[in-house]
């Protein structure tokens, strides 16, 4: 679901950047002072949290590729407009750092991921929760179903944004300038391995988790309700989430079996692969068996360099071992989520209140 460099038009990036843009500013408004107190750990954690389980690719129908995100349990402990910033600081990392989604659509991926995701996610918990108990099982179930419903709706945006490309942006000929394949192709082919494979794992996730924060830390879950900061000790409060971070650390340690996984991830094929006979065979079989372009198109190829990472693919290039490697990035990536809300923590505290997170 990671849209990469020259998939999307200028325009259509500048058009999702210019979506996104209103949600982040609401965002950090609504977050206030609240980053000087207890929601900058949690913050923290659950974007390391979303990092890593996005690296735990799953194979799908087609023989593509996906993952969960982990926008279900981000929505429901910090609260959709704290878990827009948090996702959106995981996607960047990912993007800047590791070259997982475009520099260019950055915009798209976090409009799909960490606001659209988010806000589904956290509207479809709050629907099928209803009022009851915060320890209930209902809570429970309600959030795998958030968790399903709003990754999948992720995917349907991404789809969109994929299959409308061709449609408008083409040369005189009709061949299309950035993704190739229209509506009717991309949307099921997003949609087959996110209604199945991919969904499930975004809704064990998060109803997973939520049974465990209910079990061990309740306080957790009251936080995203409150309209006043949560005052008293930063360093009590980053040692509140010492159980999360210690299952992140869990995951960043198993994140190699993200690797298993064969094929690339729909619309996530670098341009090199248009040429490529195997990977030409790879993108028809995931793509209702329609053959690709003969050759990438150019304003895919002219965009697809833009940026090169400095470790691409989550393998730094002075591990020879790339399981250890992927390890080593999913390390870096969770450090620098927390390094990034350690900052905005020390940020000094807005004068005035913070709004409501939900």
């Amino acid at each position: 679901m990671h849209i990469p460099d020259g998939y999307l038009s200028p325009s259509t990036c500048a058009v999702t950047l210019a979506a996104a843009a209103p949600f982040w500013f609401v965002a950090s408004r609504k977050v206030g002072r609240q980053l000087n107190t207890r929601l900058a750990p949690l913050m923290a954690v659950m974007s390391a949290f979303a990092f890593v389980v996005m690296m735990f690719n799953l194979p799908l129908p087609g023989g593509t590729t996906g993952h969960a995100v982990g926008m279900g349990i981000a929505s429901i402990v910090l609260g959709p407009w704290a878990a827009v910033i948090a996702l959106s600081v995981a996607l960047i990392i990912q993007a800047v750092f590791f070259g997982d989604g475009g520099i260019t659509a950055i915009g798209a991926n976090c409009l799909n991921m960490a606001i659209i995701g988010v806000f589904v996610s956290y509207g479809t918990y709050r629907l099928v929760a209803g009022r009851s108990d915060m320890a209930s099982t209902r809570r429970v179930v309600a959030a795998g179903v958030g968790g399903y419903v709003g990754i999948n709706v992720a995917a349907l945006a991404a789809a969109v944004e994929f299959g409308v490309q061709p449609m408008l942006f083409h040369d005189a000929t009709g061949a299309p300038l950035y993704a190739p394949y229209p509506l009717s192709i991309a949307v099921p082919a997003m949609l087959a391995g996110h209604l199945t494979i991919a969904g499930l794992a975004e809704a064990a996730a998060s109803a997973g988790l939520l049974a465990m924060i209910q079990r061990y830390e309740p306080d957790m879950l009251r936080l995203a309700r409150s309209a006043t900061p949560v005052e008293g000790s930063r360093v009590a409060a980053w040692m509140r989430t010492r159980a999360l971070w210690f299952g992140v650390a869990v995951f960043m340690l198993l994140s190699p079996l993200g690797l298993i996984a064969a094929g690339t991830a729909w619309g996530e094929w670098g341009a090199e692969d248009f040429a490529n006979p195997q990977a030409r065979q790879e993108i028809s079989r995931a793509s209702g068996d329609v053959a690709p372009p003969a050759a990438a198109p150019s304003g895919l190829q002219r965009l697809a360099g833009l940026w090169s990472a400095p470790i691409p693919d989550y393998a730094p290039g002075f591990m020879q071992n790339r399981a250890f490697g992927y390890i080593v990035s999913a390390i870096m990536g969770g450090g620098l989520a927390l390094l990034t809300f350690l900052a905005l923590g020390a940020l000094p505290s807005r004068r005035s209140p913070s709004l409501p997170l939900n």
